[in-house]
């Protein structure tokens, strides 16, 4: 099974301990963009009384390129996008081409919509970009902070009306609250159960790919790939560490053997 990332990354010291990262992981850096003479992007997260995190930014979007080699998309392939990267209009040409050229070939595409508040002043710019996303994608993930910020809605029913227009399912996320997934056929809840937090750094992230690693094993159900993505989110919840623990790894190996 190959996976490899599409992104962009300075020809700087911290670009190369991006690329190694990938390398060391099993995730191909052959489609990261990097740039001589240009800093590699940083984000700092700092905990607050309940390890939840709160983010700075040392980045410069309009510096952003993606002029490098890009993958070809076949039906079998699963992509994953989101965040400011799917919509900075800098490269959302190039961005959306790609995924528009997914979608053609019958890739399956997952969005994680990741809307920051530091964003807000740029929503007249991108929002034709995230609802170009959300229509390409089979699946949109969202939190309840992501559509008050984009549409200043709090309701599950109105969110989803809204997101309807462009995708048939969405998962909206709440934090510590139960998830709840909208599809034509209606809602279904489920309860996130209790733990205790480390930090929440990689939550959404792990939640992503549990959800995508249940779906290539064959699960159908959306009860057994919410079970594996909150498995995945909770798991990196208690440890310091941004991906899933050596034990989470060791465990879902012999589950399959």
């Amino acid at each position: 099974m190959h996976c490899a990332m599409v992104t962009e990354a300075g020809g700087d010291h911290v670009g190369d301990l991006i690329c190694n990262f990938l390398q060391e992981n099993g995730v191909s850096p052959e489609y990261v963009c990097r740039h001589q003479n240009v800093q590699s992007h940083i984000s700092l997260a700092f905990l607050d009384e309940h390890n939840d995190a709160q983010y700075v930014f040392y980045k410069d979007h309009a510096s952003v390129s993606l002029d490098g080699k890009l993958p070809e998309m076949s039906k079998d392939d699963v992509v994953l996008f989101g965040s400011f990267f799917a919509i900075n209009p800098a490269i959302h040409p190039v961005v959306g081409g790609l995924l528009r050229k997914a979608r053609e070939a019958g890739a399956w595409l997952y969005y994680d919509i990741n809307f920051r508040k530091n964003h807000i002043a740029d929503l007249p710019e991108v929002m034709s970009n995230i609802e170009e996303n959300m229509q390409l994608a089979d699946v949109v993930r969202g939190s309840m902070e992501d559509f008050e910020y984009l549409y200043g809605l709090k309701d599950g029913e109105a969110i989803y009306e809204r997101v309807s227009r462009y995708c048939h399912t969405l998962i909206l996320t709440d934090g510590a609250r139960q998830i709840r997934v909208y599809t034509p056929e209606g809602c279904e809840t489920y309860p996130v159960q209790p733990i205790e937090t480390v930090s929440t750094v990689g939550a959404g992230d792990n939640f992503n790919a549990g959800y995508i690693y249940a779906k290539m094993l064959g699960m159908d159900d959306q009860t057994s790939r919410i079970a594996m993505a909150q498995r995945w989110s909770q798991d990196v919840c208690q440890q310091l560490g941004n991906n899933i623990s050596n034990e989470l790894v060791a465990a879902l190996r012999s589950e399959r053997m």
